[in-house]
């Protein structure tokens, strides 16, 4: 379906919201932002789809997806969550990925489609130093979608975006 020029607008304008627990990112670069669909005069239904379905920060990107479009002009807007095709961490930009590794998180490593090749890279780059030379800590840190390592070359710990 194509969207009209309206819609690519305020696409922008939801898509630019920043994700609440990785702010660094917006929920374009993020991938979760699935479709914004003017549905009648002065009315937007925006779909989602969450990182994981028991994601905790849904609720604040609708409210503040809601927020954005309400302060662009739009006096209704609905935010569905949409489950399928479910997010993977391919869904996140080449520019989500960069920023994540600037903001001291790990980025996750591509998978590639489900029957396609393996990749071949399996270590995890220290963000800080570069170093493949990493350890893991704990499969979880500060968000379920996240694992905390350290670095065994500059020694620093960082957060690594869990592949999905």
């Amino acid at each position: 379906m194509t969207m009209t020029a309206l819609e690519e607008e305020l696409s922008r304008v939801a898509g630019s919201v920043l994700d609440p627990e990785l702010p660094v990112l917006t929920l374009a670069e993020l991938g979760v932002l699935r479709g914004v669909h003017v549905t009648g005069p002065g009315r937007v239904e925006v779909s989602l789809t969450p990182t994981y379905t028991g994601c905790p920060a849904v609720e604040t990107m609708s409210s503040d997806i809601e927020r954005a479009l309400h302060e662009h002009g739009v006096p209704e807007v609905s935010v569905v969550t949409v489950l399928a095709p479910a997010w993977s961490t391919d869904d996140i930009s080449e520019e989500g990925r960069r920023k994540l590794a600037e903001f001291g998180v790990a980025p996750p490593r591509p998978q590639g489609p489900a029957n396609g090749p393996v990749p071949l890279t399996l270590a995890i780059r220290c963000p800080h130093c570069g170093s493949t030379d990493t350890e893991l800590l704990s499969r979880f840190s500060s968000t379920a979608c996240k694992a905390l390592r350290r670095c065994t070359a500059c020694r620093e710990p960082f957060d690594h975006f869990k592949e999905l």
